[in-house]
C-alpha cells in the first residue's frame, strides 16, 4: 500500500523498540558465502538464473528483464514460465519481523507478498525449488550442484562442518542461511537516502519535498507505511508489515502470462499454509516505500507502471471528482477488486482528497526515499514518466 508539517524533522525524531528497527549483524564469512551464492546461476535447473537475475543489485534488487507482461512479473529459469506476482525488492527485507499474529489479532511480518516464508532464511530458500522460478527439482539437486564446486565444499565445511553438502537437508538449509546473512548486510539496507540525510541534519528537503512529507503524514499514508502512528522511528522502514486488501483489480496481462487462467483468484494471505480465515482473503503485505521511485511497476501484481498512478489509485477512495475514478494509464475506470471482500476501508478512506499539486509533492517526497546508490535511476524514472 502507498499511504506534521515538518519544518524541523529532527525535533520529532525518536527511537522505537521492535524487531523492525535493525537487522541482526551478519557473520562476515557467512555473508561472503551468501554473496557468492546470490549471483550463481548453478542454483537453477538450467543454470540460467541466479537470485540476482530477479533481484538485480544495480536495479534496487528488482527484476529489470522484460517478459510477456513487461516488467510486471518475472520469467523463470526455463525462459517460458512466468509468475503471477511482481517480484518484490530485497532491499530492507531483513528488517521485517518473523511472521506472527500481534496482540490485536493482526498478521504481521514474514516474507513474500503473502507471508508464506516465516523469515529471511525461509525466503532465501524457496525460489530455488519454485517451478516457475529457479525450478530445482529438490534439495538433493541443490546439494549436488554445490558439491560440484570444490570452492563451495571448502567454504561450506569451514562454516557448517565436514560432510554438510552430503546431506541434502543440511546443505539446503546452509545455503539458505548464507543467502539470508548476505541479505542482512548493509548493502541491502544502507539507510543513506536523502530522507535519512535530512533526518540526520546533513541536508534539507526542497519546499516541494517538504510539502510532500506533510501530505504523507496528513493523508494518513503513515497508517500503513510507518512503523509508528506517532513520532518518527530512526531507522524507518516505511511499512508496518501488516496485510491489507486495497481493492486492486486483476492484472490481466500478467495473469495471462502466468497461465493460471481467467478463473484463478489470488487470495493473498489466505493462500499461506495454515491460514484458513476467509477474512484474510485478498490481503497482501504492505511493502516498504524505500526505493519505491525506482522499483516500478507497482502493487503485488505490477498493475501500475508509474508511481504517480499508484498514488492516484488511493485518491479514488477519498476524492469525489469524476477524474479520480479513471486510471490515467488506460483512460478507463480502475476496475473492480479481484477480491471485493475484506477491503481496508478504515485506512483507505482516511484523509483528504489530493489535488494535482499535492500528488506531485507526495511523489517528490517518495523520491527522497531512494538509496544514494540508486539516485541516478531517478532521472531514468522521471524521463520514462514524461514519455
Amino acid at each position: 500500500m502507498l499511504r506534521l508539517a515538518c519544518l524541523a524533522p529532527l525535533a520529532i525524531l525518536t527511537l522505537a523498540a521492535g524487531a523492525a528497527e535493525q537487522a541482526p549483524p551478519a557473520d562476515d564469512a557467512l555473508a561472503e558465502l551468501g554473496a557468492q551464492l546470490f549471483v550463481d546461476p548453478a542454483l537453477s535447473r538450467n543454470a540460467t538464473q541466479s537470485c540476482a537475475t530477479c533481484h538485480d543489485p544495480a536495479r534496487a534488487f528488482t527484476d529489470p528483464r522484460e517478459g510477456k507482461a513487461g516488467l510486471a512479473v518475472s520469467v523463470g529459469d526455463d525462459g517460458q514460465s512466468h509468475g503471477d506476482r511482481n517480484t518484490p525488492t530485497l532491499g530492507y527485507a531483513a528488517l521485517a519481523p518473523a511472521f506472527h499474529r500481534d496482540a490485536n489479532g493482526k498478521y504481521k511480518g514474514g516474507q513474500f507478498w503473502d507471508g508464506r516464508a516465516d523469515d529471511l532464511k525461509a525466503q532465501a530458500g524457496q525460489p530455488m525449488l519454485n517451478p516457475v522460478e529457479m525450478a530445482m527439482p529438490d534439495r538433493e539437486a541443490v546439494a549436488a550442484r554445490l558439491r560440484g564446486d570444490p570452492a563451495y565444499r571448502t567454504g561450506f565445511e569451514a562454516l557448517f562442518g565436514k560432510g554438510v553438502l552430503d546431506d541434502p537437508q543440511r546443505a539446503f538449509d546452509a545455503a539458505a542461511e548464507a543467502l539470508a546473512a548476505y541479505q542482512a548486510t548493509e548493502e541491502f539496507s544502507p539507510f543513506d537516502s536523502k530522507y535519512d540525510r535530512v533526518m540526520r541534519g546533513e541536508e534539507r528537503f526542497t519546499p516541494l519535498e517538504e510539502f510532500g512529507y506533510t501530505v504523507f503524514i496528513t493523508w494518513n499514508c503513515r497508517l500503513c507505511h510507518m512503523q509508528r502512528k506517532q513520532g518518527v522511528t530512526e531507522r524507518e522502514t516505511f511499512t508496518n508489515f501488516e496485510y491489507h486488501n486495497i481493492g486492486l483489480p486483476v492484472n490481466e496481462t500478467a495473469r495471462a502470462a502466468s497461465g493460471l487462467g481467467p478463473d484463478h483468484v489470488d487470495h493473498g494471505l489466505l493462500a499461506r499454509p495454515g491460514i484458513e480465515d476467509p477474512a484474510q482473503s485478498g490481503r497482501f503485505k504492505v511493502p516498504s516505500l524505500r526505493n519505491v521511485a525506482v522499483t516500478g511497476p507497482y502493487m503485488h501484481n505490477g498493475i501500475f507502471k508509474d508511481l504517480r498512478t499508484a498514488v492516484l489509485f488511493y485518491n479514488k477512495y477519498t476524492s469525489r471528482r469524476p477524474e479520480a475514478k479513471i486510471n490515467p494509464e488506460t483512460g478507463t475506470p480502475w476496475g473492480e477488486p479481484e477480491v471485493a471482500e475484506n477491503l481496508s476501508l478504515t485506512e483507505l478512506q482516511s484523509g483528504l482528497m489530493l489535488d494535482d499539486g499535492r500528488v506531485d509533492a507526495l511523489v517528490a517526497f517518495l523520491e527522497t526515499l531512494t538509496d544514494r546508490r540508486y539516485e541516478p535511476l531517478l532521472e531514468e524514472s522521471r524521463a520514462a514518466r514524461q514519455d
